[in-house]
């Protein structure tokens, strides 16, 4: 039953750690631990992804169908658990983020990330890979 164990009040967000700096808050919406090189995309039919890249969007619809395939990760700025990019991200498998406000711009291609789908941390690491 829903409601045991459920107080119906929202947590105090004072309780809970925010991200560190150089990391964002999202909604994780398929579990799993990624890092790689950041390929923000603003139009599928041009993404030029290679194998390893992490997708960032601002939003995803059916149209991305054909380059979610070849992503290691997905981060997009809009969404919840039911929407298309988390919806396609647990039918594939690739660990995802949703729910990122600014990530288009708090990223570039290029950038290195690690991306937790679990918790929705992503953190920013150096150009490197951070290795």
């Amino acid at each position: 039953m829903v409601h045991r164990g459920n107080r119906f009040q929202a947590d105090s967000r004072e309780e809970q750690p925010g991200p560190a700096a150089g990391s964002k808050q999202g909604l994780g919406c398929c579990p799993g631990v990624v890092r790689g090189r950041v390929r923000v995309v603003r139009d599928p039919l041009t993404a030029g992804l290679e194998p390893g890249d992490i997708v960032a969007a601002e939003h995803t619809d059916p149209g991305w169908i054909l380059i979610l395939p070849m992503a290691a990760g997905l981060l997009v700025e809009r969404g919840s658990l039911l929407s298309h990019a988390a919806i396609v991200a647990r039918e594939l498998g690739i660990p995802a983020v949703v729910g990122l406000r600014g990530l288009t711009a708090w990223l570039a291609d290029g950038d290195w990330v690690e991306l937790d789908g679990g918790t929705g941390v992503v953190r920013r690491l150096p150009r490197d890979g951070g290795q």
